[in-house]
């Protein structure tokens, strides 16, 4: 990385953030290509991949799953709450996750075919645009940059742990405002709402949720942006009204009735897709626009979600 994005970095997150970011994926990096405990998860595993690939296959499974992955579903989750000021009565949020840009065309196109009809006063994106864990990210950000052209302003996003942080000059420069352990407040007259984000609790465990939080007022409206619904307890405890996450790709490969094999999560799995709450805060998990490992969706389609805010009387 040359000085000249270390410097942008520095100056955008502040050096020790920097730092530590930077440094944890190098020794991320180092994990895998030295075999290390990373090595064998199912995302770098990529013998295990080619075995997913070939059972799919054999059992008549894999065409008709690739077809699946660029069936996107537009979803309406409509949430009333007594807390919502009542200029933002009706005020709707896109929700974009898991893009993969670079490894998924299919979807990417099926995407930009959906977006130019759909009314919404904020776009948020809850990462992992690039479709490795390492490496070149150039191929992902040019594809994402043809998506967000579709996208209206403002757009906000937060890193996923697919992503590098050396992306978020590139990022913003798009104009995807990022959110890294920060608040942007958004206003109607005299009423505001605000909107947080946390840099990735999956992996690289750089979120700051206090720090996200510190520019709330008691009582003030807000909505945290997590690439990973893990740390609901933090965010429902720390006051947020409403947490928007990704991550668990809702399983990708379900059983019958969207039962998921696996979430590569530690939450409860009716936490795993779609909305759910916790004590006093609303959660949504999307299952994403895109796919890992393998190109596939079986019994659980991708999907985008429109969030509508309604006030509670």
């Amino acid at each position: 990385m040359n000085d000249a994005v270390l410097n942008k970095l520095e100056q955008r997150l502040g050096r020790l953030h920097a730092k530590l970011r930077l440094g944890i994926e190098m020794d991320h990096e180092a994990q895998i290509f030295g075999q290390g405990i990373n090595f064998f998860h199912i995302e770098n595993w990529y013998s295990i991949h080619s075995v997913i690939r070939t059972t799919l296959k054999l059992m008549g499974l894999y065409w008709r799953g690739r077809k699946n992955a660029e069936q996107i579903q537009v979803r309406h989750n409509h949430i009333s709450m007594k807390t919502l000021p009542s200029r933002f009565d009706g005020f709707t949020l896109l929700h974009i996750s898991d893009l993969h840009v670079d490894i998924n065309e299919g979807a990417m196109r099926r995407l930009t075919e959906l977006l130019p009809d759909l009314t919404y006063d904020v776009c948020v994106l809850t990462g992992d645009y690039r479709g490795a864990t390492f490496g070149p990210f150039d191929a992902a950000l040019d594809g994402l940059a043809r998506v967000r052209s579709y996208l209206k302003d403002p757009v906000y996003g937060v890193l996923g742990n697919h992503d590098t942080i050396r992306m978020v000059p590139r990022l913003e420069e798009m104009g995807i405002r990022m959110l890294l352990n920060e608040c942007e407040s958004i206003f109607r007259g005299d009423q505001a709402i605000y909107l947080a984000g946390i840099d990735d609790a999956h992996y690289y465990r750089v979120d700051n949720i206090e720090k996200a939080a510190s520019e709330i007022p008691d009582n003030g409206f807000s909505i945290l942006l997590s690439h990973t619904p893990e740390i609901y307890r933090q965010a429902a405890h720390g006051g947020f009204d409403l947490l928007v996450s990704g991550h668990t790709h809702g399983g990708q490969i379900c059983l019958p009735g969207a039962i998921p094999i696996t979430l590569d999560s530690v939450l409860p799995r009716h936490m795993g897709s779609g909305p759910w709450k916790h004590r006093d805060m609303a959660g949504y998990t999307s299952v994403g626009v895109g796919t890992s490992v393998v190109p596939v969706r079986i019994n659980c389609l991708p999907e985008i979600a429109l969030h509508h805010l309604q006030c509670l009387a």
